[in-house]
C-alpha cells in the first residue's frame, strides 16, 4: 500500500476524507491518512489560516513519514494569494516543498479546492433534504443557485455569497462539521466527480500513485 498523507484545512475535511476518500482510495492500493494543518492541530480543528508557507512546512515534514502527500484546503479565505489562482499557488507550494526534500518531487501534489469544500455539496442540493426541518423553498434556493454557476466550483461571486455564506442564509442551521461530510457522503463521490471537474482530476492523479511507484 502507498502511504498518503492529507494535509486538510480543519475537522470538516479530515471527516470527509476519512469517510468518503480513505476508503474509495484503498481500492487502488492507497492508505490515506488526513492530518490537520498547523495550528488547526492545537486549537479543536478549527479551519482557516492556511498559506503557502504553513502547507509547505507540513508537507515537507509529512513527506519524511509518508510515500506521497497532498493538501485538501479552501481557495476561499486562503491568507496571502493575492492575485494568485489556486494553480499558481499549488505551483509555488509544489515548487518551495521540492526544494526542502529528497527524492521524487512527483510524489507532491498540493491541490486546493474551489472555492471551498461547501461548493461539492452543490453537486446535488437535493441531498439537503436528509436534514431535519429543512422548508422545501431552501432547497429550491439552492438549486437556483447552483444552475446560475457552470459547476459547482465557480461558486463564489464575493465574500458575503461563498458556497457555505449562501448555504447557511437558506439553512440557518447548517452544521458544517456535523452536516458537511454526511451530505457529500450522501451525494456519493461519482455524482461530485461528475459535476466538479476540478476536485475529479486531483482524485484521478491520487487514483494513479500506486502504478507511478
Amino acid at each position: 500500500m502507498i502511504r498518503l498523507a492529507i494535509s486538510v484545512e480543519g475537522r470538516t475535511e479530515e471527516e470527509f476524507v476519512n469517510s468518503l476518500l480513505t476508503p474509495h482510495l484503498q481500492l487502488y492500493g492507497i492508505a490515506a491518512q488526513p492530518i490537520l494543518l498547523g495550528r488547526a492541530r492545537n486549537r479543536g480543528g478549527c479551519g482557516g489560516d492556511v498559506t503557502v508557507q504553513k502547507l509547505v512546512r507540513d508537507m515537507t515534514y509529512l513527506k519524511h513519514a509518508f510515500d506521497a502527500v497532498t493538501t485538501f484546503v479552501d481557495f476561499y479565505g486562503f491568507r496571502g494569494k493575492e492575485q494568485n489562482s489556486a494553480t499558481a499557488l499549488e505551483d509555488m507550494i509544489r515548487a518551495d516543498v521540492g526544494e526542502k526534500i529528497d527524492g521524487r518531487r512527483d510524489k507532491i501534489i498540493p491541490y486546493i479546492q474551489m472555492h471551498e469544500f461547501e461548493g461539492l455539496l452543490f453537486s446535488d442540493a437535493k441531498v439537503f433534504n436528509m436534514l431535519p426541518d429543512i422548508p422545501q423553498a431552501a432547497i429550491g434556493a439552492l438549486e437556483k443557485v447552483r444552475s446560475a454557476f457552470v459547476t459547482p466550483e465557480d461558486i463564489n461571486d464575493s465574500k458575503l455569497t461563498a458556497p457555505s455564506r449562501r448555504i447557511e442564509n437558506e439553512i440557518p442551521h447548517y452544521q458544517k462539521v456535523a452536516h458537511g461530510p454526511m451530505i457529500a457522503t450522501k451525494t456519493g463521490l461519482e455524482r461530485i466527480r461528475a459535476e466538479c471537474p476540478r476536485f475529479n482530476a486531483w482524485l484521478k492523479c491520487l487514483e494513479t500513485l500506486q502504478t507511478a511507484f
